[in-house]
């Protein structure tokens, strides 16, 4: 047994969508049904229900008897459930109700890495399967499964699996999202759950158990170039230790490395440990460290950590954002939020809201007819922060490139960073102020013009000083 657990690949977040009463429910409590990832109470519960009721057994009700095992001791995230199988552990992201789920899509299925799309063989592609599709597109997930549920219903007719294949998979493509798999299935019969099904001959791929196991995990992250947001800076006795998650790629005692969005560069000269057992000169993408660094620069939460030789996050105070809205309030152009991205906490403002999208049809609202986004909205926007920080686009680092926003004490929004935008026109940019610092005259005069406590330009010597930005000059 320990031989197999060593060889398990690392485990696997999945998130379940789907329009309600399509079988989302159903399907994952088939799926810890037949993986044996029950406890026999929760089973128990259900049959005792089923034979009071005389109505037949229902998987669905396996979710509910199984969170009151968890609420009774057992130590697990309501909104997490774990499975397993030979080759990995897998944690499905499940929440009822579609407004709790959307906001769960926010907080918890932030680290979703796969995802299953549920929609009924029978009614097809409602808007909630559109509404959740899009979400997905938000979310950056591009490993995903549809499910055309419900096959029992609909004859387990290989037209009515094609006929959804084909609505969903157009829809789809316009979000920029090529499902892996369309997989019919049938959660209340167990047909290509765990096994493959003996009513769809015409089905000629794996079940969905077989793959879940198929879908590539996060090892590929290794050989990427280093994220290491810091978590927070600890001092103990004469060490400072920078502790934070590798988001990405690797790291090892003697590597240079670089923390932005300063740029400060210094070399990595130790991993601290508690025990002897626990020393390391190496850390790879997946773990939780802590490190010790040459120089005594002031770090802080928040910022990335790469390697000097590596491609950098990006750094800015304009965001160009996909976002969509579940606040109460509408958001508002120029109120304050605030952002959170990987561990950093900023002040942030819609500076400009660029197009509003239906998330169901699609459609677009020209910009200059748009002055807030409402509830469910999505939106194209340029998010201006009080201060820079570093980030990637999501499409080039999911980890650093996604986002929520907060309003007063709620999570109220989140999305994906599409780009940098440049300084507005007026605004000087820090990193344009470090270049400045780096490179000021021995000798001479340096004017600084500021306007309602904002540096708007610099006079006599800055032709000089900023010919090396872009080969730009202001």
């Amino acid at each position: 047994m320990g031989k197999a657990l060593e060889q398990k690949e690392a485990g696997l977040n999945i998130v379940v969508v789907g329009h309600v009463d399509h079988g989302k429910s159903t399907v994952i409590g088939r799926l810890l049904y037949d993986t044996g990832s029950l406890p026999q109470g929760a089973i128990d519960k259900v049959e005792k229900i089923a034979h009071d009721t005389g109505k037949p057994f229902e998987y669905a009700y396996l979710l509910d008897a199984f969170e009151e095992e968890q609420q009774q001791g057992i130590t697990i995230d309501t909104t997490r459930i774990q499975f397993s199988t030979a080759k990995r552990d897998y944690v499905i992201i499940d929440a009822p109700g579609h407004k709790e789920f959307l906001k769960n899509m926010i907080s918890g299925a932030a680290g979703a890495e796969a995802a299953l799309l549920i929609v009924d063989g029978k009614q097809g592609v409602q808007e909630q399967s559109r509404r959740h599709a899009y979400m997905l597109s938000l979310l950056g997930i591009k490993k995903v499964y549809v499910l055309v549920n419900k096959m029992d219903l609909a004859g387990y007719a290989e037209i009515a699996f094609v006929k959804i294949k084909h609505d969903m998979g157009a829809f789809l493509a316009e979000l920029g999202i090529y499902p892996l798999k369309y997989i019919p299935v049938s959660g209340l019969q167990g047909d290509n759950i765990a096994s493959k099904s003996v009513h769809m001959p015409w089905y000629q791929g794996e079940p969905l158990l077989e793959a879940l196991d198929l879908l590539e995990g996060e090892q590929a992250a290794v050989d990427r170039a280093l994220r290491l947001p810091i978590q927070d800076v600890y001092k103990f006795d004469s060490r400072r230790i920078i502790a934070g998650r590798i988001e990405a790629g690797q790291l090892a005692v003697g590597d240079e490395i670089a923390i932005y969005p300063g740029g400060r560069k210094t070399k990595v000269v130790a991993f601290p440990y508690w025990q002897a057992k626990d020393q390391r000169t190496q850390a790879f993408a997946g773990a939780s460290t802590g490190i010790q660094v040459a120089d005594e620069f002031f770090n802080q939460r928040g910022e990335i950590i790469t390697r000097a030789g590596d491609t950098p996050p990006l750094t800015g105070k304009r965001l160009r954002v996909s976002l969509f809205w579940l606040g109460k309030k509408p958001l508002q152009l120029n109120r304050r939020y605030k952002l959170k991205l990987g561990t950093q906490e900023v002040e942030a403002q819609v500076e400009s809201i660029e197009k509003l999208i239906d998330a169901s049809s699609l459609d677009q609202r020209a910009a200059d007819t748009v002055k807030e986004i409402r509830l469910n909205d999505v939106a194209e926007v340029i998010l201006k922060l009080k201060e820079e920080i570093a980030f990637d686009r999501f499409q080039d680092y999911q980890a650093t490139g996604r986002f929520v926003l907060v309003d007063g004490y709620d999570v109220a929004g989140g999305g994906i960073v599409l780009a940098a935008e440049k300084e507005a026109p007026g605004e000087f940019s820090q990193k344009a102020m470090r270049y400045i610092m780096n490179h000021l005259p021995q000798n001479g005069e340096l004017i600084v013009v500021v306007k309602d406590g904002e540096i708007v330009r610099l006079e006599r010597t800055e032709r000089e000083v900023f010919s090396g930005i872009d080969g730009e000059g202001i």
